[in-house]
């Protein structure tokens, strides 16, 4: 008989009856339930990611023989379902499982930690008669890092000195400085720069690094070392700003803010970048301005020059209107002089002929006529 979903009330004394001639046969049973977490206790045990870590899991003498495995989480009903690994299979990807018989305790290694190791175990044991016995293990995976972290700060063009502690029982292993975002990416700085010097000081368990001129690109991460093998906790972790000794122009930061850095504010080594990428763009955006200007006002010369030229020729036509047009009333203030000249002469003829006065005085009003006209074509032949 298989009973789900266990309950509480569940608990108690059961009979499973067989029904036969005379008297029936019963058997006694009695269930007991628990719940379905563990431990009351559990062990701690921390490590450091990309590092290896052993889970000691005890175990009683009448268990020497039996399955033992592990698994995560805290549910022991589907623990040995979701076993990670056992003893019937001892290695499976990153854990290996050992079993010491005679200290009664089994363990578990788990090789290349990650953070996503973190969590909680359950170490079983399986009971052909009755429940598993388990017990539990927290497991911590801290984030690889050093003895220590700092941040300096240095100024552009002048010495600095970094300081670099060890564990003591470092002190015959070799030294060095290298520069990267991260351990696995970092390379050697002492011996590949002629400005960066490395001196050992034993009696205080540290070296030390000193740069003899720095430089815009010396900004980033640096890591102190003393153990090849980049152990966890082995290690100094530096990061070192810069700051220029006169610096007054606007600098844009990777987030998109805008800052001004002053004499002795530290620099991001991105930030050194965008400052001068910002000067070039603004020296060729002032340079094409200029350009532009330049060539506005050749253009403008060009223009009224042509200008000029186009208006002389008409000036000059308007001239030679107005010398034709004096000419012309010269011609009739000349041709009325002559006729008054003639009009004479033809009326001292006819008066000798004559010797009439009234026809001499019709002739003389007459003649006044015509230098009335003839006058205004003079005046007006002087304007």
């Amino acid at each position: 008989m298989t009973i789900s979903d266990l309950r509480s009330t569940d608990v108690g004394r059961y009979w499973c009856g067989v029904s036969r001639t005379g008297k029936d046969i019963y058997t006694e049973v009695k269930l007991e339930v628990v719940q379905d977490s563990c431990c009351d206790h559990n062990t701690t045990v921390q490590s450091y990611e990309e590092d290896s870590v052993s889970l000691s899991c005890p175990y009683k003498s009448e268990d020497e023989n039996n399955r033992k495995y592990i698994c995560r989480g805290k549910q022991p009903s589907t623990c040995l379902q979701q076993a990670l690994i056992t003893s019937d299979n001892n290695i499976n990807g990153t854990f290996t499982l050992t079993d010491d018989k005679a200290t009664r305790k089994f363990t578990v290694k788990i090789t290349s930690l990650t953070r996503r190791d973190s969590g909680s175990y359950l170490c079983g044991v399986q009971r052909n008669n009755g429940l598993d016995v388990f017990s539990a293990v927290e497991l911590e995976v801290k984030e690889w890092c050093c003895v220590n972290s700092s941040e300096l700060s240095g100024t552009v063009g002048r010495p600095i000195t970094l300081k670099c502690p060890y564990p003591p029982r470092h002190r015959d292993n070799r030294k060095f400085l290298c520069k990267g975002d991260h351990h696995k990416n970092c390379a050697d700085i002492v011996t590949s720069q002629s400005r960066f010097s490395l001196q050992d000081d034993i009696s205080s368990s540290s070296f030390l690094v000193r740069i003899t001129e720095l430089k815009a690109e010396d900004a980033g991460t640096y890591w102190c070392g003393s153990d090849s093998q980049w152990s966890a906790g082995n290690y100094v972790k530096i990061q070192l700003s810069l700051v220029f000794p006169q610096q007054t122009s606007t600098v844009v930061e990777p987030n998109g803010s805008i800052v001004t850095p002053t004499p002795g504010k530290p620099v991001k080594e991105t930030t050194l970048f965008l400052y001068v990428g910002v000067t070039v763009a603004t020296v060729l955006l002032l340079l094409t301005i200029s350009l532009v200007v330049i060539y506005k006002y050749k253009c403008h010369k060009v223009q009224g020059a042509g200008n000029m030229n186009r208006n002389k020729p008409k000036q000059a036509e308007a001239e030679e209107q107005i010398s034709v047009a004096d000419i012309y009333e010269n011609q009739d203030v000349v041709a009325c002089s002559q006729q008054r000249t003639s009009k004479q002469h033809s009326d001292h003829h006819r008066y000798d002929d004559a010797g009439e006065d009234q026809q001499n005085s019709v002739y003389q009003n007459f003649s006044s006529t015509e230098d009335i006209y003839c006058n205004q074509k003079y005046i007006k032949a002087k304007r």
